[in-house]
């Protein structure tokens, strides 16, 4: 009996190592560009896994980082050798590491715990050092779970006096609180044999470029829900509220969670069950979590949630599909000057993946139509935080708007070119059109973006966009009917027509304006493995759209974003949020007064934020005539377009972008 646990981490040894082969075949065979298994790959794989499983340096001490080291230069070996039993020495490791912090606080909270210390806490964007030995690992813990402690008395109010007056009282309710988080984490941290494996392999896979991925058959469900505007849901719109509690936003109407006549906005999640594992929301992982919300494989679930009144109560809720609108396009009309000008929000390519019914570019084209009965006099395209899709959506919706012609050249592994043309002659729209990007528009946004701007069809407004031009699919690592594992494979490069790529570099649009993180915002370049940028042969001739007025008008835009008072103020913003997040904070002593100080001059900071991000502008924003028609007897779309319209007149990029419009028609 003793034998059976050895033999059965044997054989998933076993099966991780022929899946990995499976998955380097592929890569060598299919990647656009394929790097050697090499001791350069081991270096990588080893430094990136060990970040991926610790990645604040807060589980695993100096003396396991050095005894692992044997590995730094071998794994190229193990693997062409079919030999993973590395992994299991990690694996355990790993266990030990996350054991000793559960043993850590569980030994901490049982001694005396003071309120103060004369010790001070770091904070730094980089990750720490990894604590030297077990002794140093429990000094650490104390230091973080006294901060911690003290931080959540410095949030309960801003009356300093009022805290310290019943400071005894609050400490112990704080310390009580924050030991049980701690705790908690421990559950949050285990996986199992097939998760660890998993890890590897989405390392391993993230050699050759940030985009190519691993997918388990439920990463491959959740990862086309994204792309998709029809969804298997459970009917709850859920989302993070300041105490990191999961909460629900809103209930979809006709929705499993609909039919139960018990949830309300509001109501907070406190634990799913799904078969006979318990996962408790504060304990699971974000990313289990996710899961469970948007893989095919969790369709029957029982979900525990507690009402404001405290009530707790569990219902059973099953997924169907339904219209994610959330991720769907949607239109309204802005006015502003006597003038209307249509504006259309598309928050991802989606296109008929799985369980989609709709596609981008056909949705698009209704609502242009749509804006177009109420006579619109420009058009507005908002492609900030969208991450991309489809490409051959993004094909389908540039050529709604030019005539005809080339619109991209792709590059495959063979360095043989393609170029993309306009699938149909003529246009839907030939009005004045902007385009929104910012640092998360990636991929087909920036397909798109590219042939707008090289065409001269669009002035584009916003931010550097993400800088991503890399084409992926999603393969079977078996044959089609018996597939259960997949690569999200980078099969080729999109070039614009004039030769150039945004890879690594993004759009750079034609206004560019101040927004809230811009700098702190993820970018292609800041990734190790990018693919690099590079040029070439541009298309031999096009025709681009005559449009006569956009220097003038551009140069006016520019004048006005310089003389704008709250783009100023966000700008200002920036230099505070940046040096937050990007310079190291000074040592906080562990005692009341000084964290309480810190914590308010941070929330200060962040009320500031708030305040400047839902300041509304003098803008009238409405539901374009057909929409108001079929919306106007639905509670859930009512509640929906209540909170989209306070996002449009608190942006600032949509009301320059209606100035634009407006300077075009004068």
């Amino acid at each position: 009996m003793a034998l059976f646990p050895a033999l059965l981490l044997a054989q998933n040894e076993k099966n991780a190592c022929e899946t990995l082969s499976k998955i380097n075949d592929l890569i060598q065979k299919q990647h656009y560009k394929p790097k050697a298994v090499d001791d350069s790959l081991s270096v990588y794989v080893f430094n990136d896994f060990l970040e991926e499983l610790d990645e604040d340096h807060r589980l695993f001490t100096e003396i396991e980082i050095n005894t692992l080291k044997k590995h730094q230069y071998k794994i190229d070996d193990y693997i062409s050798q079919k030999n993973c039993a590395f992994l299991d020495e990690f694996y355990t490791t790993y266990n030990n590491a996350i054991l000793r912090y559960k043993n850590t606080i569980d030994a901490i909270k049982k001694e005396p715990f003071l309120f103060s210390s004369a010790e001070k806490i770091e904070f730094s964007k980089k990750s720490y050092p990894y604590a030297k030995d077990d002794k140093e690992f429990k000094k650490l813990y104390k230091k973080r779970l006294l901060f911690q402690t003290l931080r959540d008395v410095s949030e309960i109010s801003k009356n300093k006096d009022s805290l310290v007056a019943n400071f005894d009282k609050l400490s112990k309710i704080s310390k009580d609180k924050i030991f049980d988080t701690f705790t908690c984490k421990y559950s949050s941290y285990q996986l199992t044999a097939k998760d660890f494996y998993s890890k590897f392999f989405v390392t391993f896979c993230s050699y050759f470029d940030p985009h190519t991925e691993y997918f388990s058959e439920s990463d491959k469900s959740s990862f086309l829900s994204n792309v998709s505007a029809d969804n298997l849901t459970f009917g709850m719109i859920i989302s993070l509220n300041e105490k990191d509690e999961i909460v629900v936003d809103n209930v979809v109407p006709g929705s499993s969670a609909y039919f139960t006549e018990k949830i309300d906005d509001g109501d907070q999640i406190l634990k799913v069950k799904y078969l006979n594992d318990e996962y408790a929301i504060a304990c699971s992982s974000m990313n289990k979590i996710e899961e469970i919300f948007t893989s095919s494989e969790f369709k029957n679930v029982d979900f525990t949630l507690r009402k404001k009144t405290g009530e707790i109560y569990t219902v059973n809720l099953t997924k169907k599909v339904m219209k994610d609108y959330d991720n769907n396009v949607y239109s309204y009309i802005l006015e502003k000057d006597n003038k209307k000008t249509g504006y259309i929000k598309i928050p991802s390519f989606y296109a008929t993946f799985e369980n989609g019914k709709s596609n981008v570019s056909d949705d698009v084209i209704k609502e242009i139509y749509k804006l177009q009965e109420d006579q619109i006099d420009g058009l507005i395209i908002d492609l900030q935080n969208n991450g991309g899709g489809s490409m051959d959506e993004a094909i389908k919706l540039t050529g709604t708007f030019i005539d005809a012609g080339p619109i991209a050249i792709m590059n495959n592994k063979q360095h043989k070119t393609d170029t993309i043309k306009d699938p149909n002659r003529g246009s839907v729209y030939n009005g004045p059109l902007v385009v929104l990007i910012n640092g998360f528009s990636a991929s087909a946004s920036e397909f798109f973006t590219n042939a707008m701007q090289d065409y001269n069809r669009a002035i584009v407004v916003g931010n550097q966009s993400y800088g991503k031009a890399s084409m992926q699919r999603i393969l079977p690592l078996d044959t089609e009917e018996d597939a259960k594992e997949f690569v999200k494979l980078t099969i080729e490069e999109f070039y614009r027509i004039t030769g150039k790529t945004n890879q690594t570099i993004g759009i750079t649009p034609d206004v560019e304006m101040p927004s809230l993180f811009n700098n702190q915002m993820p970018r292609e370049k800041e990734e190790k493995t990018a693919l690099k940028n590079d040029v070439i042969p541009a298309v031999s001739r096009f025709t681009e759209f005559p449009n006569p007025l956009k220097n003038t008008v551009v140069e006016k835009s520019k004048a006005r974003v310089k003389a704008n008072a709250d783009l100023n103020t966000i700008a200002a913003m920036n230099v505070k949020i940046d040096a937050i997040y990007d310079a190291d904070l000074p040592p906080i002593l562990l005692d009341f007064n000084s964290v309480f100080k810190e914590v308010n001059r941070i929330n200060s900071l962040w009320k500031d934020i708030k305040v400047l991000s839902e300041i509304e502008y003098p803008i009238t924003v409405e539901r374009n005539s057909v929409d108001v028609e079929y919306q106007q007897f639905d509670e859930f779309l009512k509640s929906s377009n209540t909170e989209k319209i306070k996002a449009i007149k608190s942006n600032l990029q949509i009301i320059e972008a209606v100035n634009i419009i407006n300077d075009l028609k004068n």
